[in-house]
C-alpha cells in the first residue's frame, strides 16, 4: 500500500496517545481496544495496535484511509472506525472500549437508560448491535456503524462499546459517561429499582451540555498524570 497521502502533526499524535492511556488508566479498556481521530474527510489517525495503557510517549499511531484497505499491522476491528466516518461526517473521533458494567448489561442485551446527569447525553437510549462475534469483515462493521446512526455510542452485545463523537478528548469522556450510566443501571436493577425515573428526551437535552467546561474538566482528570499531559490540555 502507498505511503498516506496526509502526515498527523505532533500534537495529534499525542493526543491519540494521551486518549489511549486515558481509556486504560479508567479502566475502560484492558489488552482489546483502539481509538482514532479524524484527519481529514478520508483519512484518521488510530493508535498503535498493541495494549492502549501499554503505548509509551512518541509512540506512533497509523494513517487509515477512510475509503481503502486496511494498512498493515492494523487491528481488524478498525474497519468499524472506517464505517463510522464514511457514515457520519460530524464525527472527529471513534473509540472502541471494553467497560466492564457496559459488557455485563449488553450479555443481557440490556443498554443503560438516561437515568442521571452523565446518561443523558445518551437519550433517548443507546443502541445495541446485537451480536457477540468479533467485527472481522467490512459487513459486520457497516452493520455496527448502521446500528449506532445518529447516536453517540453503541454497546455491543458481550463485547463492549463504541463511541463517537465530534472531538477525541469529547470520545473519551462520553466512554467514562457511558460506563456509569451503566453502573447506575445495574446497581438500580440490583436493588430492585429498574422502574425508577428515566429522564424525558427534554430533561436530557437540557442537562447533556457541554457548556462550564463540562469535557474540558472531565478530560483533564482522565489525563492526569500522563507523561504526555502538558501536550494536550
Amino acid at each position: 500500500m502507498s505511503a498516506p497521502s496526509i502526515v498527523p502533526t505532533p500534537r495529534q499524535q499525542s493526543l491519540v496517545r494521551a486518549a489511549a492511556r486515558a481509556l486504560a488508566r479508567a479502566n475502560l479498556a484492558h489488552a482489546y481496544g483502539h481509538c482514532s481521530l479524524r484527519l481529514d474527510k478520508d483519512h484518521f489517525l488510530v493508535c498503535a495496535a498493541k495494549p492502549m495503557g501499554m503505548i509509551a510517549p512518541h509512540e506512533a499511531g497509523t494513517v487509515v484511509p477512510v475509503h481503502g484497505e486496511l494498512p498493515e499491522g492494523v487491528l481488524g476491528e478498525v474497519r468499524i472506525h472506517q464505517h463510522i466516518y464514511r457514515l457520519r461526517e460530524d464525527v472527529g473521533a471513534v473509540v472502541r472500549s471494553m467497560p466492564r458494567d457496559v459488557m455485563t448489561l449488553s450479555s443481557a442485551r440490556i443498554t443503560p437508560a438516561p437515568r442521571h446527569g452523565m446518561g443523558s447525553y445518551f437519550s433517548p437510549a443507546v443502541p445495541l448491535w446485537d451480536d457477540p462475534q468479533l467485527v472481522r469483515s467490512d459487513e459486520q462493521a457497516a452493520g455496527v456503524a448502521a446500528a449506532l446512526g445518529n447516536a453517540r455510542a453503541v454497546v455491543m452485545r458481550g463485547n463492549g462499546a463504541v463511541v463517537a463523537a465530534p472531538s477525541i478528548e469529547q470520545a473519551v469522556v462520553l466512554t467514562w459517561y457511558l460506563e456509569d450510566a451503566a453502573r447506575i443501571e445495574l446497581q438500580l436493577r440490583a436493588a430492585g429499582l429498574a422502574d425508577g425515573p428515566i429522564l424525558s428526551p427534554e430533561e436530557a437535552a437540557r442537562r447533556a451540555t457541554g457548556a462550564g467546561r463540562i469535557f474540558e474538566r472531565m478530560w483533564e482528570y482522565l489525563c492526569d498524570g500522563d507523561p504526555e499531559f502538558a501536550d494536550v490540555i
